[in-house]
């Protein structure tokens, strides 16, 4: 076996094992990619009416409680209905005032209006 060939593999895997470690590195996380979603909704989105459709708690396993907001919503003559994660956003909201039938503004992408939010860091829809 050829030794400068060996080096040349060596060196090889070592340059992709290193690339492996940088991007992994620079992956999001899925509340990184929540949060971009939510600044997004809020910086592009049209706003409808909607209506809360319910409140949930979701127990994770070992990972505590998920709180959902249901909700839906009308575009162009489409019915919507969705759910929101509002675990990160509890200072945001006053889970006691969302009942079922309570009006809500809505923001949507207008590319996909299936893509929505009712509440984030720096916009709430919840109304009362």
């Amino acid at each position: 076996m050829n030794p400068q060939y060996l080096i040349i593999v060596g060196a090889a895997a070592a340059g992709a094992l290193l690339a492996g470690v940088w991007l992994r590195g620079r992956r999001k996380s899925p509340q990184q990619r929540e949060s971009e979603r939510r600044e997004r909704l809020n910086q592009v989105g049209r706003i409808t009416d909607g209506t809360v459709v319910d409140v949930s708690e979701l127990n994770e396993n070992g990972r505590g409680a998920m709180q959902l907001l249901i909700y839906n919503y009308d575009v162009r003559g489409v019915s919507y209905e969705a759910s929101q994660d509002i675990t990160h956003l509890r200072q945001f909201v006053d889970l006691h005032s969302c009942r079922i039938g309570v009006p809500t503004s809505v923001k949507y992408d207008p590319q996909n209006p299936g893509n929505s939010i009712i509440v984030s860091e720096r916009w709430s829809g919840l109304r009362g």
